[in-house]
């Protein structure tokens, strides 16, 4: 597989109200390779989602550069879509005219832009639901919809910015699936940010560990277990245990900035399920 996504030495600060600067990236290095699924995973803050929209193009590095296929990366293009936490449907429209409305942004025929948006409905199972509205359906339905919104503008690279969070623990499972089988079938490159250590092992080639602020690359895991997964297989459970190890550490500083340099996680007996969202809620 080729490099398609390349980070180079990227840098970003923000200015806060108090007109302090806000480092939240340092040099940060990462190569992506097509059609590859990397996670980002990493505690609140860390600057996983600033990555990601640093890949968009919604924001720009302060230093550093990032190159897509080789071209230089100044701002959001149609190869770069992006999928956020909440699903962000208009309201006053039914579930097809919002997958419709990308490709009538770009002058598509109504025809053909409708029956694009049927197939790719069909393909996240929700072709009985063309003509309802966003307050009809479930959180997992409208991620559906967003998700299909998405890839019926035919991205090369899929931007996830902790999609599921909102959701029950049975409908991400679900999901992970629907998920999974959209990117063995299209082979686009998914860029995936979490907090949760199983959603990124069940998902992930690679999983990419971010360490607290100012965010930068902790570690990376190449996850060599076999699809579909299950979530006992050793290979799993040994890869979870060392990140969790490590993740512990990047949330006790964390913690400690926030309750006092003594602060111990062992000692608060702050206990570690990776099925839930680590640092999610710091």
């Amino acid at each position: 597989m080729a490099d398609q996504i390349v980070l180079e030495n990227i840098h970003k600060t923000f200015i806060s109200k108090r007109n302090e600067p806000l480092h939240v990236l340092e040099q940060v290095e990462l190569t992506i390779r097509e059609g590859e699924f990397v996670s980002l995973l990493g505690p609140s803050g860390c600057g996983k989602s600033t990555i990601l929209n640093i890949i968009a193009g919604l924001e720009s590095p302060s230093s550093g550069q990032i190159h897509v296929n080789g071209r230089s990366i100044s701002g959001p293009g149609n190869d770069r879509i992006v999928v956020f936490q909440e699903a962000g449907l208009f309201p006053w429209m039914n579930v097809l005219d919002n997958v419709m409305y990308g490709l009538r942004l770009k002058k598509m025929k109504r025809k053909e832009a409708r029956e694009k948006a049927i197939a790719w409905l069909k393909k996240v199972h929700l072709g009985k639901y063309l003509d309802a509205y966003p307050y009809e359906l479930s959180g997992g339905m409208k991620q559906r919809v967003a998700i299909a919104r998405a890839l019926v503008m035919e991205p090369e690279i899929l931007l996830m910015d902790e999609p599921f969070a909102a959701l029950d623990e049975q409908t991400r499972m679900v999901l992970h699936q629907e998920l999974e089988s959209l990117w063995r079938e299209t082979g686009k490159t998914i860029i995936f940010v979490t907090h949760n250590i199983r959603e990124a092992l069940m998902l992930s080639d690679r999983i990419v560990l971010m360490k607290t602020r100012p965010g930068g690359i902790k570690k990376q895991y190449d996850v060599q277990a076999a699809r579909p997964r299950n979530p006992s297989d050793s290979v799993l459970v040994h890869l979870e245990q060392k990140i969790l190890v490590e993740l512990e550490d990047e949330m006790e500083k964390v913690l400690r900035e926030e309750f006092g340099i003594d602060y111990s996680l062992k000692k608060n007996n702050i206990h570690s399920d990776s099925r839930y969202d680590m640092g999610g809620y710091i």
